[in-house]
């Protein structure tokens, strides 16, 4: 499986993920020279239409969601051509046959499916290739979150999808992994020197990983109640996220060397109890307010009923290892937040002993600080101290910045979306930055912890206002301990 697949099967070809970010990804993939010769696109969803009304669908979405100099009419006309799109029912066997008349006499050349369906229909889809004769070992399938809502349930959708392919072939997407920031937490970790060996509990007082979202439920109504933030992004984005800075060196630069790390993380957070729950989580849900200047309604409102479900969530988790004992880690996410915003901060311990200060009197020396944005800029600063210009006999101090944008320091170079690395890796069968069966399963088993300990202690989202980080109890979760949340 070293040549990239020729063919590329997309289910849920009319839903808004693939209008987004699919679709635009395979152009931009395809401007820039990176698809394969006679590459096909076999579009699939439930609606009946032919292949000239899709074109039109895709065009149309090219136009709305591509930036204004990446369309191009040519590039278009070209992308528009290598689509065919075929209706199919999971459980219809006539469909898939057609189906698999569209990729007939290609199978030997690869064949990528990419299911962004609901996950109950993962397993009937894949068997329906199966009776259709359409899994080889050429076949590769990629797989949409959530894989399950708890661990019961993500092993049932991995039994049902691991029985008809080796883990080898499975691709479980978390488009997290596609960011280049994300993807730089390994270069700065492990390509640069000064890093590593401070990174550790000798030298790293806490972590902070914040995702904040200022949208409410944008239409995600009917996936989004019953789920909330516990299970719709820390179960995977920040649980990757966290992976990824508290993981052992790889040996290499390879899926399982890399995989192998992150799933060791994972399986030594240490997991929550009815008692622990009451202090090292908070749970919350937005109501009215205003955001961006901008008065918006409340979650229950939006609802059209009251709910339980948790719109916020605030952690305060430990990895119990030797490289991270008693090195607290703060997560938080949430919607209706200030603003937009995914980052991490690193907060180092201060200098064990000053020699700035006399007789008593403070010098302003504060412990250093790395941020690391995520979005929606992109960049790297480090906060250390530095001593102010003068003629004073005592030397006074004052906190500069180590500044690093991403965005300006590659200025020359299109930031990509998410979803071309991703599929471009799928294409060629790399599953570095794809979720390994294992990973989800230590991620749940973490995550299924705290819901229990929720349902044990009666733990009910507290309101906030929608414009604010959450409840206040979420500022006591990190403040009770000396610490502060990077606003």
């Amino acid at each position: 499986m070293t040549e990239p697949s020729a063919t590329f099967l997309l289910f849920g070809a009319t839903g808004d993920l693939a209008r987004r970010m699919i679709f635009p990804s395979l152009y931009n993939l395809l401007s820039d020279g990176l698809l394969p010769d006679d590459f096909l696109i076999v579009a699939s969803g439930r609606s009946e239409m032919d292949d000239a009304a899709f074109r039109k669908e895709v065009d149309d979405a090219l136009r709305q969601f591509l930036a204004a100099d990446r369309y191009d009419a040519d590039v278009a006309a070209r992308f528009g051509a290598m689509i065919g799109y075929q209706p199919v029912d999971a459980g219809n066997a006539d469909q898939f046959a057609k189906l698999a008349q569209r990729i007939d006499g290609r199978l030997e050349r690869g064949l990528s499916v990419y299911l962004s369906t609901p996950p109950s229909l993962f397993a009937p889809t894949a068997q329906g290739l199966a009776d259709a004769g359409l899994i080889t070992p050429h076949t590769r399938i990629a797989m949409e979150k959530p894989i399950g809502k708890d661990l019961a349930s993500s092993k049932v959708v991995n039994d049902g999808i691991g029985a008809l392919f080796a883990e080898s072939q499975i691709f479980r997407v978390d488009h997290y992994l596609g960011k280049e920031t994300v993807q730089n937490l390994l270069a700065l970790r492990f390509g640069n020197v000064m890093f590593e060996p401070l990174w550790n509990t000798t030298a790293i007082d806490h972590v902070q990983i914040t995702v904040g979202e200022t949208v409410g439920l944008e239409g995600r109504v009917s996936y989004y109640d019953g789920v909330g933030a516990l299970r719709d992004m820390v179960q995977n984005h920040i649980l990757q996220i966290l992976s990824i800075i508290a993981m052992e060196p790889p040996a290499r630069m390879d899926p399982t060397a890399v995989r192998d790390e992150k799933v060791k993380v994972l399986r030594s957070l240490r997991p929550m109890t009815d008692e622990t729950v009451k202090t090292h989580s908070v749970r919350g849900q937005y109501t009215p307010g205003a955001v961006s200047g901008q008065i918006v309604t409340g979650y229950a409102d939006e609802l059209g009923q009251p709910s339980d479900t948790e719109t916020f969530v605030a952690l305060k988790a430990y990895i119990d290892n030797w490289r991270w004992q008693g090195v607290p880690f703060y997560l938080r996410t949430g919607k209706r937040m200030p603003a937009r915003q995914s980052e991490i901060v690193i907060q180092f311990k201060p200098v064990r002993h000053s020699i700035f200060g006399r007789d008593g009197h403070g010098t302003g020396l504060e412990p250093n600080t790395l941020v690391i944005r995520l979005q929606p800029e992109e960049y790297i600063r480090l906060a250390i101290m530095s001593k102010r210009p003068g003629l004073e006999r005592q030397v006074k101090l004052d906190e500069v910045t180590l500044d690093v944008s991403l965005t300006a320091a590659f200025a020359g170079q299109r930031r990509r979306i998410a979803y071309e690395r991703l599929i471009l890796d799928l294409l060629a069968g790399d599953q570095t930055l794809f979720v390994r069966r294992d990973e989800v399963e230590a991620q749940w088993t973490w995550i299924d912890s705290i819901i229990d300990g929720w349902k044990e202690a009666n733990v009910k989202p507290a309101a906030y206002s929608s414009g604010n980080w959450g409840p206040s109890s979420a500022i006591a979760l990190i403040e009770r301990d000396g610490a502060s949340w990077h606003d």
